[in-house]
C-alpha cells in the first residue's frame, strides 16, 4: 500500500520529478528564515519586505487552488509566507504605534 502511495506522488503531475515540486520546496525556506526572525527585535522588521512576503503569500495561495492540478506544496507554503509575515507586521505595527503612546501617557 506504501509503495502505491509512494508510486502516485511520484507520477504526480506536481510530484518530485517537476519544477512545481521544487520550487515550493525550496520556497519554504523564506518561511523558515522568517519563523527564525521572531527572534529578532520588531525595530528591525522591514515593512517593504512583510509586505512582499505578506502579499505573495495571499496571491500564490489562491493562485494554487485554481490551476490544475491543485498543487497543495505551493498552497501550504504560501499560506505559512501570509502567516509569517501577517504576524511580521503586527509586531511591527504594535511596536511602531503602541510603544510611540505610552511614553505620552506616562508624561501626564
Amino acid at each position: 500500500m506504501a509503495s502505491s502511495k509512494l508510486q502516485a506522488l511520484w507520477n504526480h503531475p506536481a510530484g518530485p520529478k517537476t519544477i512545481h515540486f521544487w520550487a515550493p520546496t525550496f520556497k519554504w525556506g523564506i518561511s523558515i528564515a522568517n519563523i527564525a526572525d521572531f527572534a529578532k527585535p520588531p525595530e528591525k522588521i522591514s515593512y517593504p519586505q512583510q509586505i512582499a512576503v505578506t502579499c505573495t503569500g495571499v496571491i500564490w495561495s489562491r493562485y494554487s487552488m485554481v490551476i490544475t492540478p491543485k498543487n497543495w506544496n505551493l498552497f501550504s507554503v504560501n499560506v505559512a509566507m501570509a502567516g509569517t509575515g501577517m504576524y511580521q507586521l503586527v509586531r511591527k505595527i504594535k511596536n511602531d504605534f503602541a510603544t510611540e503612546a505610552e511614553p505620552a501617557i506616562a508624561k501626564e
